[in-house]
């Protein structure tokens, strides 16, 4: 597992319940895997946004924020949000929509009681990680599931 290098970051998962806190800590490294696999992307900064944890590209500035969540009006489900000024969900819902559930242009939510498509999910974090660098439409084809 990734080491935490603020407490603050830690202490927002340390506070979230404990099966959308695994789900959670899943997408955490697997946002993190993905990273180190992308040429340029480099280290990733993560911090705090809203009150939830951030991923930014912030020396490479290669790509747009990742940010997740879990909130407890909506104790079911746990999400990943993109910045909704980009054309990410946009993208994403036209070659994924029947992978994932989507939040206007700005996020994808999973149920806690279900397994994401993995594939299709590093194929998205790899694009929000490299958005500035690239178009979502030069971005290798997605593994289907």
């Amino acid at each position: 597992m990734q080491p935490f290098h603020d407490a603050a970051v830690a202490a927002v998962f340390d506070g979230y319940p404990d099966a959308p806190r695994q789900k959670l800590l899943a997408l955490r490294e697997l946002i993190f895997a993905t990273a180190a696999s992308l040429d340029g992307v480099g280290e990733l900064q993560e911090t705090l946004k809203w009150g939830e944890p951030a991923y930014l590209t912030a020396r490479s500035k290669s790509g747009s924020t990742i940010r997740i969540a879990w909130k407890a009006g909506a104790p079911a489900q746990y999400t990943m949000y993109f910045n909704c000024q980009t054309s990410l969900i946009d993208t994403f819902r036209t070659v994924f929509g029947g992978h994932f559930r989507f939040e206007g242009n700005r996020a994808i939510v999973f149920d806690v009681a279900a397994e994401p498509a993995t594939d299709a999910l590093i194929f998205c974090i790899a694009a929000a990680l490299t958005y500035h660098r690239s178009k979502p439409a030069a971005l290798p084809s997605p593994i289907d599931q």
